[in-house]
């Protein structure tokens, strides 16, 4: 059954679920990003996943099953094969004597059900599902990960089958793509391995095995990596495409490096063939979003972002690429490793083997006539002053740093030994930014905190002056927070996703000032607050205060 966007608005807009405004907004953006109306409201927090659920099913006078509320049994899998249920996208979440209780997208697939009914001779009642409810049961088909690995694992131990071994790694891939997983951690310990996925930038551990099939695990990656598979004692990095479905490819970058009890790998998990960067979709404010459109539509100088490692620095880099590409602008890019290829946009990996560094690739980039340079991290002084002088002589340079606020960039940058003159007039503006985790949209509730934990605020001057400010003189004691229940959908954690806090420092004049005099990151920063920056911690109190994320993810992250 295909929804119309016409069946959406008859069904959403007089029942007062969004507007019409809202409406012809999430049309264009959902088109815009290629996705389905449905996510586009879902992703907007327009309405959850369960409401839109409700009001399809209502709409289209069935009955609605949230299936992160039902157990979705083993028995209940051998009805059909894991591709039927894919195809149809269908599952069987209830068994009587004479009946199967089957969710469905498809409610009007009735050649499916009375194929159904005839080779179960069971009748077929069947109930809407949404598209995330259907995903998210799916995976039951692949079992729990421990049982099917402990299986495997017996299975590797006893006959030491090559192909057991494929299966297994593959395996681990399949689980952590279908977990939203960015990383696979495979670490020995001293009897045993372990193997933990990072979900939303934390660690969570997936399983344990044997020491005894490390060898044949670190031989396999090296194999689909093409790496040395003789090499155990130094470090090699990799890549490889790995083809889970048909409509499923995603990269894998593979660093090995050995340590006391093995080989260590981490695999990093890069959707290069699907994923879309859009500056709009980073979580920034109405004022910084146009302060960096601003500073990305001028013809030259540089575009600096900042933080520690992990925080999502390359990810604005792309975002300022997919803003930036077109058909009559050469862009260039020196990266290490290259993350995500990008269509129209020609990339080039550092190798430090064959002398190819990030100045070595930038002064040939140069020569490749430009109009966008996009430098992976500035990491020297010969580097730096390449791409400074590069933004000075026409060219766009966009580039990473590493340093805490936004501010300390022109100290670090001075540390380089770059003339503070060229700093000044070379740099446009500069984007701090973290990495929070965001509250899990099926299960958050809005809650008034109890007297321990606004304590535990009150004792944070910045954040209760940031309250106050934001709360336009509310009564502290009565302000709501919003945190995550917990759920099947974000595996009981109370969040799902992550969003960006930002600090966006744009140099103005009195900037300019205050660079080429060599004053201190305080003396910028507190310039920059004057002329309307707003800090990390400010940010991310306010997507606290909105439910974007908790205060205590915001405390942890930036360390307030």
């Amino acid at each position: 059954m295909e929804i119309t966007l016409e069946n959406f608005k008859e069904m959403l807009v007089p029942a007062g679920h969004i507007t019409e405004d809202q409406f012809v907004h999430a049309t264009e953006e959902a088109q815009r990003k290629s996705i389905s109306f449905s996510e586009e409201l879902i992703e907007e927090g327009l309405i959850t996943d369960i409401d839109l659920g409700k009001t399809i099913a209502d709409f289209f006078d069935h009955h609605f099953v949230d299936l992160q509320d039902v157990e979705i049994q083993d028995k209940f899998l051998t009805y059909f094969p894991e591709a039927v249920a894919h195809a149809q996208r269908a599952i069987i979440f209830a068994v009587s004597d004479d009946t199967l209780s089957l969710a469905t997208e498809y409610i009007d697939n009735y050649e499916f059900f009375r194929l159904l009914e005839k080779k179960t001779g069971k009748h077929i009642t069947v109930q809407y599902a949404t598209t995330r409810g259907i995903e998210n049961a799916l995976k039951h088909y692949k079992g729990d990960l421990r049982n099917n690995i402990n299986a495997l694992v017996k299975v590797c131990d006893t006959e030491q089958e090559e192909g057991d071994i494929v299966r297994l790694v593959n395996l681990f891939l399949e689980y952590a793509n279908d977990n939203h997983a960015s990383d696979i951690h495979i670490e020995p310990l001293e009897n045993e391995v372990l193997i933990r996925f990072r979900i939303d930038g934390i660690l969570h551990e997936a399983v344990r095995y044997p020491k005894s099939l490390h060898e044949k695990i670190v031989f396999r990656i090296k194999i689909m990596s093409h790496l040395q598979t003789d090499e155990h004692s130094a470090a090699q990095d990799g890549r490889f495409e790995y083809h889970h479905s048909q409509k499923n490819t995603f990269d894998v970058r593979v660093s090995i490096i050995p340590v006391t009890d093995g080989e260590n790998i981490v695999l990093r998990l890069l959707d290069s063939h699907t994923h879309k960067f859009f500056l709009e979709n980073l979580g920034l404010n109405e004022a910084d979003y146009h302060k960096i459109l601003l500073s990305v539509q001028r013809p030259h100088g540089m575009i600096i972002a900042v933080g520690p490692t992990g925080s999502g620095k390359t990810t604005v880099l792309y975002t300022i690429l997919e803003k930036l590409n077109d058909p009559e602008i050469n862009i260039m890019t020196i990266e290490d490793p290259v993350e995500y290829d990008m269509v129209g946009i020609q990339q080039i990996q550092v190798n430090q083997k064959k002398n190819l560094t990030f100045a070595n690739g930038l002064r040939s980039i140069v020569r490749q006539d430009p109009d966008v340079i996009m430098v992976g991290e500035i990491r020297d002084a010969e580097t730096a002053d390449i791409a400074i002088n590069s933004a000075l002589t026409g060219h766009l340079v966009i580039s990473t740093l590493h340093t805490n606020d936004a501010a300390t960039t022109f100290p670090r940058l001075l540390e380089m030994n770059v003339e503070p003159f060229l700093i000044a007039s070379s740099v446009n503006i500069i984007i701090a930014l973290r990495l929070v985790r965001k509250i899990c949209v099926q299960c958050k509730e809005s809650y008034v905190p109890s007297s321990t934990e606004l304590e535990m605020f009150l004792q944070n001057t910045k954040i209760m002056e940031y309250i106050e400010t934001i709360q336009k003189g509310k009564d502290i004691a009565q302000i709501r927070l919003y945190r995550g229940k917990g759920c099947t959908v974000c595996q009981h954690t109370g969040y799902s996703g992550r969003v960006g806090i930002f600090e966006v420092l744009e140099v103005d004049e009195k900037i300019r000032v205050l660079i080429t005099k060599k004053a201190s990151a305080d003396v910028i920063m507190k310039q920059a607050l004057e002329s309307g920056m707003l800090p990390l911690l400010y940010d991310g109190v306010l997507k606290a205060l909105n439910g974007t994320t908790t205060l205590n993810e915001v405390i942890k992250v930036v360390g307030a």
